[in-house]
């Protein structure tokens, strides 16, 4: 394992036989291994890209401990690093150029585009970033491909001065802005984040930033005490703190003007409408799983009037946004960053994110 301040060069593992790369590749539910696979090709209007950095997302997680997608996959889609060959049709980059890409990318002329439900687009449902196999993001890999029209339009300059690392956090930054749009998270209401893990506390740091009052809840010590360095007013502990008192007392009684539920757990919609005031919202982040069902007192929406929102994926008009905060380093993501795994211990990245530490938060495979 290697933790944050710890380099990880080209010795941490074999290097592979010419024309082949290392990458961590989905063989089955629960089982990911790294093996040696081809380096992708590319035809005139692709980019072919050498991984630098590229983040675990809870998707990933998903993906691989419920066995939703047959394999092989290669998995991994928030993707920095330097473009090393493009085709002859590739006009705006160039070898050496430093750069993240996004996986998804809408048309930009159907119905939902029209409305800005991107992540509706059946062009954006694509994914458009491959190592092999069937197209799955393929980050956990030393190389990607980059069809055409993520070339086009779903790939934006590094600038010097910011770390591959820290580029890695532009694509999930954006699906929770979009979160906090959705919630219409306005300045001085108080905000409500459950979960501080590597997306609630984004989730927290851009409700702040959005001018609001944030309280928190996590079970873990060590990420309630993050959340508060980093902005929180005040983090509890759901085992142990009475969240319904604590809010009442810190809102005149009312409640949360909204509640960003971070940990997308089945118990957590009837807590959630609990703790918000009548009229208020509550955004289910990543709920995304087919198999999971929820329950919840109707009277909280026909009576209260609470809303029950969602959100999923990135949105493609706050692509330009989401990285100026994080290439201007208007919110600390570095800060989340906890361990740094090279490709040969995939395994325990994996295992590490799906079953956290007290210690642990954003986790980076450096291939």
């Amino acid at each position: 394992m290697r933790t944050v301040g710890t380099e990880i060069g080209a010795s941490s593992v074999d290097q592979p036989r010419e024309g082949h790369m290392w990458a961590g590749v989905y063989r089955g539910q629960g089982r990911v291994v790294a093996e040696e696979v081809p380096i992708p090709d590319i035809s005139a209007g692709e980019i072919l890209v050498r991984v630098a950095a590229c983040g675990i997302c809870g998707t990933d997680i998903k993906k691989i401990k419920q066995g939703f997608l047959p394999p092989p996959q290669i998995f991994g889609h928030e993707i920095a690093g330097t473009v090393v060959a493009v085709g002859a049709k590739v006009r705006q980059w160039r070898p050496g150029d430093r750069v993240l890409s996004f996986h998804h990318i809408p048309c930009g002329k159907c119905f939902y585009c029209d409305h800005k439900l991107f992540s509706q687009c059946a062009t954006y449902k694509k994914v458009g970033v491959t190592s092999g196999f069937r197209p799955s993001g393929g980050g956990f890999a030393q190389y990607v491909r980059v069809m055409d029209w993520i070339a086009e339009r779903g790939m934006i300059a590094i600038p010097s001065g910011v770390s591959f690392e820290e580029a890695v956090f532009v694509e999930p930054l954006n699906t929770c802005m979009k979160a906090i749009e959705k919630a219409r998270v306005r300045p001085e209401e108080n905000i409500l984040v459950i979960g501080q893990g590597p997306i609630g506390l984004l989730l927290m740091l851009l409700a702040r930033h959005a001018g609001a009052r944030i309280f928190t809840s996590d079970p873990m010590p060590a990420r309630r005490q993050k959340s508060v360095d980093m902005g929180a007013e005040a983090s509890f502990d759901p085992r142990k703190d009475n969240l319904a008192d604590e809010l009442l007392a810190r809102t005149s009684g009312r409640g949360a003007d909204a509640v960003l539920v971070g940990a997308p757990q089945r118990e957590l919609l009837e807590q959630a409408l609990a703790l918000v005031r009548p009229g208020g919202r509550v955004l289910l982040f990543a709920y995304n799983d087919p198999l999971m069902r929820v329950e919840f007192p109707a009277s909280a929406v026909g009576i209260e009037e609470k809303e029950i929102l969602g959100s999923y994926s990135a949105s493609f008009d706050m692509q330009e946004e989401s990285a100026r905060l994080v290439f201007e380093r208007v919110l600390p993501v570095r800060e989340l960053i906890s361990h740094r795994f090279p490709i040969s211990e995939i395994e325990e990245a994996l295992d590490l994110a799906a079953h956290p530490t007290d210690g642990s938060l954003k986790i980076i495979l450096v291939p």
